[in-house]
């Protein structure tokens, strides 16, 4: 995902808006949209600032709680496919996602239930 413009970017186009100048000359100036500079005086209007909203950070992965528990599963069965992982911890998430925690975890696992 980009990255928000910076505030004082953001100040200095508005700024040059409320001095008159055309939108399309500022665009061109400080090298950004139009539409970035409508949204902005929309943001203005609506909300008294110019700030990029915040950002939640993104979500936090499902198997990152369970790290201990994959851990002592795998432990304990160390033979132990990643379905029958997956169906231990009583969670609903694809298989790929157990296999590419497994894989930030430096672990192992057997790859199929017949054992070939």
């Amino acid at each position: 995902m980009p990255k928000a413009y910076s505030n004082d970017l953001r100040e200095r186009v508005i700024e040059a808006c409320d001095q008159g100048e055309r939108a399309a000359a500022v665009a061109k100036r400080f090298a950004v949209s139009e539409s970035f500079i409508e949204k902005l005086k929309q943001r203005r209007r609506e909300r008294g600032t110019v700030a990029a909203k915040p950002h939640a950070g993104g979500r936090q992965p499902v198997l990152v709680a369970q790290s201990e528990r994959i851990r002592a599963q795998l432990q304990a069965k160390p033979d132990t496919t990643l379905e029958e992982l997956r169906d231990g911890l009583g969670l609903s998430v694809a298989l790929s996602t157990v296999w590419y925690h497994l894989k930030r975890l430096g672990l192992t696992f057997k790859k199929n239930p017949e054992g070939g």
